[in-house]
């Protein structure tokens, strides 16, 4: 895969690192990603993924810019009111870097759905605040042995993990909490979306081009209000209805 001469220029501090280089940049040229939520999580791990060179985004999401989204979902400005999300973020990133490919889904989120969208990317992010999405995507990067790179956030707090498919995101979160949060109802500070949303693309980046070791089978957990984070590891559960014995 040849790169042209602004491609060079533009990539640079990638090619002189060790992790990545011609070959690794070449990997990221070739990869395809979806990302699933273009919103507080989605927005900045987009931004970065395309800055990065990634051949193809994918990006699937049901809602429209709304004037709250701008506290923290920086991909957005105040000219992208009312306009569908996936719509808007594709714009974005095709001024951001023309040599790559942005697509969106704007359509709500069914098992066939995530079936048709997992089956053609290399990984897939997800970034939504709505659990029964986030076990359709999970379901559907286990049964097509995509990886899936999971980040949340909520008030001061957010995680990453990476799920190879087992461990699977559902091991971590068996059933729908009873009492689940939204950002909605209890709040977040939007600079944390842009910290969770940076690591979600990080390690995607990771897996893309094999460096360094990612967060597989992994959960790190950031509290911003104290400054601390903490990584555990997440145990395959056997019992597992998605990956697991009890599939």
């Amino acid at each position: 895969m040849v790169f042209t001469d602004q491609e060079i220029e533009r990539y640079a501090r990638h090619l002189v690192l060790r992790e990545v280089g011609g070959p690794g940049q070449q990997k990221l040229k070739s990869a395809s990603a979806l990302i699933v939520g273009a919103g507080g999580l989605g927005a900045p791990a987009a931004l970065y993924l395309a800055a990065a060179g990634v051949g193809t985004i994918i990006l699937a999401d049901p809602d429209d810019v709304d004037l709250s989204n701008l506290q923290r979902q920086v991909i957005y400005t105040e000219e992208d009111l009312g306009r569908p999300k996936p719509e808007a973020a594709a714009d974005r990133l095709a001024a951001l870097n023309p040599h790559i490919f942005v697509a969106g889904f704007n359509g709500a989120f069914s098992d066939e759905t995530a079936d048709k969208l997992v089956e053609g990317v290399d990984l897939v992010l997800d970034g939504t605040d709505d659990f029964a999405t986030r076990f359709c995507v999970n379901a559907a990067c286990v049964r097509h042995g995509k990886p899936l790179v999971s980040g949340a956030i909520g008030r001061w707090t957010g995680q990453v993990g990476v799920y190879p498919g087992r461990p699977c995101y559902q091991c971590l979160v068996p059933e729908i909490p009873p009492d689940a949060e939204t950002c909605s109802a209890v709040g977040v500070v939007g600079a944390l979306a842009g910290v969770i949303g940076s690591m979600m693309a990080l390690e995607a980046i990771k897996l893309m081009t094999g460096a360094g070791e990612p967060l597989t089978g992994r959960l790190m957990i950031y509290d911003a209000l104290a400054a601390e984070t903490r990584t555990v590891r997440v145990a395959a559960d056997p019992e597992c209805p998605v990956c697991g014995g009890g599939a």
